[in-house]
C-alpha cells in the first residue's frame, strides 16, 4: 500500500440502500498539520438515559465524598466501572408537574407551561454538531405514548425528554429495527429492497472489500471487527423480533395475555439491550454523536414481574414508606443501574486509537424525581460517566450546593463538551467542580 494513499474521515462503505459510516482507520490520513490535529483525536458522544419514577432515596444515598466514596445498594451495579463515574448529588429539579413535568424538566430544567417547555441539553447539542454526522442525534424508548392527564399535563408528553424547541418535542423510536434502520439504511430504498431485507453488512460487503486490498494489516483487523459488530447487533435485532421455530412448548399459559405490539421484543431486558447495542453502534460509526434513551416512559407503569417484583413501577414508587414496596421499588432501580452498567462496558471496550468509546463520550444517567413517593424533586438520582475526550474527572462523588438547579449541570456538561454558553435555560452559573 502506498503510504501517500489516504481516504477521508468522511469515507463511508456504499452499497443499494445501505451506507455505513467506518470506524477511525490509520489509512485516515490528514492532509495538513491542522487536520491532523483534529483527525487523531475522536469526537465526543452525549448519551442521555432516562429511567422513571425516582429511587428509594434510603437505598440510593452513597457514603464519603471526593473519591474516598462507598457505592450505595442501587449503584452497586457499577461497581467494576467505579472509577469511570461521577456521582452527582444536591441538584433540584425546579419543575412541577408530577412525573410528567420532571420528565419534561430533565434535559431542560424548565416547568412546562401550557404545554411548552424550551430545548433540551441533547437537541441543542445536536443542533451545533449534527452537521458532522449522518443523523443529528437519535432518540430511543422502549414504551409508546400513554394517553390521559396528570397534573394539568398530558400523561403522553412524559414519553419523551427530548424538544427541539419549547413547543416540539421529539418522541423516541420504540422498535429496534426501524432504530437500527434510521441508523444505517438509506432514504429512498425501493419496497422490494425493504422487502428483500438484506443485511446492511452484505448490501456494502462489496465496498468494505475493495477498501480492505488497499489498506494496512491492522485497519484490514479494525475494518473485519467493526463489521463484525454491526452483523450481530443486526442478527440481535432480526432474532429478537423474528425468534427461531420453538423447540419447548409450555403445557399450559397465563389465563390473560395480550398480543405484543408488532415490531417489539416481548422480553424487556433484551428490548432494552438491543437498544444500547444500536447506541453503541450510533457513536462507533459515528453515525450520530448524541443519543437519548429512555428506558421507560416517565410515568411508567411497566412490570418486573421476570425479577419477581409485585405490582407496577408507578405504584411502586408510591410505596409511603412500606418495606414490602421499597424492597421491590430498590430492586426495579438496581435493574435499571445494571443497565448502565451493560452501556459503559460496552463502550469502555472499544478501542478508538488509543482511547476507548467510553473516554470519548459523556453520559448522563438518571431520573426527573428523586422519590415518587411525594414527587420529590431535591437531590436528584443523577450519575455521569465517560470522561468526555479527557474534559471530566471521574471515580468520585461530587456534592453540590443544596438545590442547585439542575440546569447548572446542563451548562457544566455543554462546557464539557467544548461549548461556552454563560447560560442554558434555567441555570444559575457551573458547577465549579465539574469546570
Amino acid at each position: 500500500m502506498s503510504s501517500r494513499w489516504q481516504i477521508s474521515r468522511r469515507r463511508m462503505l456504499q452499497g443499494v440502500g445501505a451506507a455505513l459510516a467506518l470506524p477511525m482507520l490509520d489509512v485516515m490520513g490528514p492532509t495538513s498539520a491542522k487536520a491532523a490535529a483534529a483527525a487523531g483525536k475522536p469526537p465526543v458522544r452525549l448519551a442521555c438515559m432516562f429511567h422513571p419514577n425516582g429511587v428509594y432515596p434510603k437505598a440510593w444515598e452513597c457514603k464519603g465524598t471526593d473519591t474516598d466514596f462507598e457505592l450505595s445498594e442501587i449503584l452497586q451495579p457499577l461497581s467494576s466501572v467505579k472509577d469511570d463515574i461521577v456521582v452527582m448529588s444536591n441538584l433540584e429539579n425546579t419543575t412541577g408537574g408530577g412525573h410528567v413535568g420532571a420528565t419534561a424538566g430533565f434535559l431542560t430544567g424548565v416547568n412546562m407551561n401550557n404545554r411548552k417547555v424550551a430545548t433540551s441539553l441533547d437537541q441543542l447539542v445536536a443542533q451545533r454538531v449534527g452537521h458532522n454526522t449522518r443523523l443529528a442525534s437519535i432518540e430511543l424508548g422502549t414504551e409508546p405514548p400513554r394517553q390521559g392527564g396528570a397534573s394539568g399535563n398530558p400523561i403522553s408528553y412524559a414519553n419523551t425528554v427530548s424538544w427541539s424547541s419549547p413547543t416540539t418535542r421529539v418522541s423516541p423510536e420504540i422498535n429496534p429495527r426501524a432504530a437500527f434502520d434510521r441508523l444505517f439504511r438509506e432514504s429512498g430504498t425501493s419496497k422490494k429492497d425493504a422487502l428483500d431485507r438484506k443485511s446492511v453488512i452484505d448490501l456494502v460487503l462489496n465496498d468494505a472489500k475493495q477498501l480492505q486490498r488497499n489498506v494496512s494489516k491492522n485497519d484490514r483487523h479494525k475494518i473485519d471487527e467493526y463489521l463484525n459488530g454491526v452483523r450481530s447487533v443486526e442478527k440481535q435485532v432480526e432474532n429478537t423480533l423474528n425468534p427461531p421455530e420453538r423447540d419447548y412448548i409450555p403445557s399450559s399459559s397465563p389465563d390473560e395475555m395480550n398480543r405484543p405490539i408488532a415490531g417489539i421484543p416481548t422480553d424487556r431486558g433484551e428490548h432494552v439491550k438491543t437498544m444500547i447495542d444500536l447506541m453503541v453502534l450510533a457513536f462507533w460509526t459515528d453515525t450520530t454523536r448524541v443519543s437519548t434513551f429512555m428506558l421507560a416512559h416517565g410515568f411508567s407503569r411497566c412490570n418486573f414481574t421476570f425479577m419477581g417484583v409485585k405490582g407496577d413501577h408507578h405504584s411502586l414508587s408510591h410505596h409511603k414508606n412500606t418495606e414490602a414496596l421499597t424492597t421491590d421499588y430498590t430492586k426495579v432501580s438496581k435493574w435499571y443501574a445494571s443497565q448502565l452498567s451493560y452501556f459503559v462496558n460496552r463502550l469502555k471496550n472499544i478501542d478508538e486509537g488509543g482511547t476507548s468509546l467510553l473516554e470519548n463520550s459523556l453520559i448522563m444517567y438518571g431520573s426527573g424525581l428523586k422519590d415518587g413517593n411525594g414527587h420529590v424533586r431535591t437531590d436528584l438520582p443523577i450519575v455521569l460517566a465517560g470522561q468526555a475526550g479527557g474534559a471530566l474527572k471521574t471515580g468520585r462523588r461530587v456534592m453540590c450546593e443544596k438545590k442547585t438547579p439542575l440546569a447548572n449541570l446542563h451548562l457544566s456538561m455543554l462546557n464539557r463538551l467544548g461549548f461556552e454558553d454563560e447560560k442554558f435555560n434555567t441555570s444559575t452559573g457551573m458547577i465549579s467542580d465539574l469546570v
